[in-house]
């Protein structure tokens, strides 16, 4: 597969640009460090002193060294227990910002018609705060249990499952594509983290955003320096 760095920082690999926005009519994106600058549970865990641990276990899932997601998830989330929803407040106001472009990214493809699936292996207390600031048409994350105002440690399953890994990253893509009359081949799906592939695999286009060497080297298109909306360079 022919690899070619078209502009400083933009490398893509087996496809031939440009390529149309209008060929596609949903992009999927991945929430932490990729739509936002924070992993949220690192900082999360800020606030009960564990930070340089759990950021340590998500560090080796996003690099795919650890292979089950669920339960590095559930150890991550282990050790947020006692951490308040005010907490979780702070974190959300002081710490969490959209990346460069990604705005610009999401307006681009909204005007192009397109749909907008957010896809979290992060938790619904933030992304339903991301979803509202960008008009986000669909999300699917994890639920923290509270009780009391106060983090257990545990998680809430949904109806659609326990924890939303991988895989479930992939069934919520295709879901999606189904639930509008479309082909995977008309999504794009952007990601960092090894937990992304699975999706990306099975979109028509694939982006990494300042990712991970795994996740790299299999797509499509690589936005190594730069905001997201550098998309758009390769999308016209």
């Amino acid at each position: 597969m022919s690899t070619q760095e078209i502009s400083p920082g933009l490398v893509i690999q087996g496809i031939t640009p440009p390529l149309r926005l209008s060929d596609f009519k949903l992009i999927a994106f991945d929430m932490d460090s990729t739509l936002i600058n924070i992993e949220c549970v690192d900082e999360i865990a800020d606030a009960v002193g564990r930070k340089a641990e759990v950021a340590a276990i998500t560090e080796a899932a996003m690099r795919g060294e650890i292979t089950d997601f669920k339960e590095s998830l559930r150890r991550r989330v282990a050790l947020l227990k006692g951490v308040t929803v005010a907490d979780m407040a702070r974190v959300y106001e002081e710490r969490l910002r959209l990346n460069p472009g990604a705005a610009n990214l999401v307006a681009a493809c909204k005007a192009a018609g397109m749909k907008v699936l957010l896809v979290s292996g992060g938790f619904t207390f933030f992304t339903d705060r991301v979803r509202d600031l960008l008009a986000i048409d669909f999300t699917r994350s994890n639920v923290l249990e509270v009780q009391h105002g106060v983090l257990t440690g545990r998680m809430i399953d949904q109806p659609w499952g326990d924890i939303c890994d991988g895989a479930e990253k992939r069934r919520m893509l295709l879901q999606t594509c189904e639930q509008m009359g479309i082909r995977p081949q008309q999504a794009i799906a952007m990601g960092d983290g090894a937990n992304d592939l699975p999706m990306m695999g099975e979109a028509g286009l694939s982006v990494a955003y300042h990712a991970k060497p795994k996740v790299r080297e299999q797509a499509m298109v690589a936005i190594n320096s730069g905001g997201l909306d550098r998309l758009l360079e390769v999308l016209k």
